[in-house]
C-alpha cells in the first residue's frame, strides 16, 4: 500500500474543491435555488435553534451557520454537502487511469481510514432520495431553475455509482444490511412527512395554491370527543397562515428523527 500518500492527496486535492466551489460559490444562481429548494429561509425564522442561523442576516451561503447549512439539505434528502465533490475526485483518478480502480478497491478493504470514509458517505446515499427533491424543485423552485436541479440529480447519481465500484457493492448498505433494513422500514413513515412539508411549504410562499380537497375520513377517525381546539394547539403569533408554522415545525422533526441527522 506504499501509493495510498498519493491516492490520499488526489482524493482530497484540487478536482473535489474545485467542483464544490465551482458549483456552491460561483454558480451565479445557485443561492436562489438552494433557498426556493429547501426550507432554509423558513427555518431561519422559526425559534428552533439555539443560535441565529446566519452569522449576519443579509449574507449569502458563506453567512450560513454549518448546521442549517446541512440540516436544509438533510430535509430534502439530498444531503449535497456531503457527496458534492467526490464524483470529480473519482473521476479524476479514474481518468488517468483506470486500472486505479483496483488500487481505489484495494484501499477501501485495507485501510481502516478510506473505509469509514466510504462507508459513511454510502450510508449517506442510502438515506438520499433524489425523487423527494425533485418534488421539492417542481413544487417551490422557479422552472427556469429546474435545469440546474437536474444537472445536480446526475451528479448524485453519477457519484453514487463510483462509490459503489469503488467500494465493490453492487447495492448501497451491502455491507451493512441491519441499518439497511432500518433505513427501509422508516423511509415509508419519512417520505410521507417529505411530500407533507414540500405542500406545506408551497402553501406559505405561495397563499394563493390550493390543496384538492379529499375525500372525508370514515366517521371512526373522523369523530372525538374532544373539540379540535383541544387537540391541536396552534401557535397564535406565527406570520404563517393557521396551523402551517406548527405542521412545517412537525415536519421538520419528525424528518430529523427519521434521518437521525439535524446537521
Amino acid at each position: 500500500m506504499a501509493c495510498i500518500p498519493q491516492f490520499h492527496q488526489s482524493l482530497n486535492g484540487e478536482c473535489s474543491w474545485i467542483e464544490y466551489r465551482s458549483i456552491v460559490f460561483k454558480e451565479p444562481r445557485f443561492v436562489e435555488y438552494f433557498r426556493l429548494a429547501t426550507p432554509e429561509l423558513e427555518y431561519g425564522r422559526m425559534n428552533i435553534g439555539s443560535r441565529p442561523s446566519k452569522r449576519k442576516p443579509s449574507g449569502g451561503i458563506e453567512s450560513l451557520r454549518a448546521i442549517p447549512w446541512i440540516f436544509a439539505w438533510t430535509q430534502t434528502r439530498f444531503h449535497l454537502p456531503v457527496w458534492l465533490g467526490f464524483g470529480a475526485a473519482f473521476k479524476n483518478i479514474l481518468e488517468k487511469d483506470i486500472r486505479n480502480l483496483h488500487m481505489l478497491q484495494q484501499m477501501y478493504n485495507e485501510w481502516p481510514f478510506f473505509r469509514v470514509t466510504v462507508d459513511l458517505v454510502e450510508m449517506v446515499f442510502a438515506k438520499g432520495d433524489p425523487g423527494i427533491a425533485n418534488l421539492y424543485d417542481k413544487l417551490l423552485v422557479s422552472e427556469d431553475l429546474w435545469s440546474f436541479g437536474e444537472r445536480l440529480r446526475s451528479n448524485y447519481e453519477e457519484t453514487k455509482g463510483l462509490l459503489l465500484q469503488v467500494a465493490g457493492h453492487k447495492d448501497l448498505l451491502e455491507g451493512d444490511i441491519y441499518l439497511k433494513q432500518r433505513l427501509k422500514l422508516r423511509d415509508s413513515y419519512i417520505t410521507t412527512l417529505n411530500v407533507c412539508q414540500a405542500y406545506t411549504l408551497k402553501r406559505i410562499r405561495d397563499p394563493s395554491f390550493q390543496v384538492k380537497p379529499r375525500p372525508h375520513l370514515s366517521r371512526e377517525y373522523s369523530v372525538s370527543s374532544k373539540p379540535a381546539a383541544e387537540l391541536v394547539k396552534l401557535n397564535p403569533t406565527s406570520e404563517y397562515a393557521p396551523g402551517l408554522e406548527d405542521t412545517l415545525i412537525l415536519t421538520m422533526k419528525g424528518i430529523a428523527a427519521g434521518m437521525q441527522n439535524t446537521g
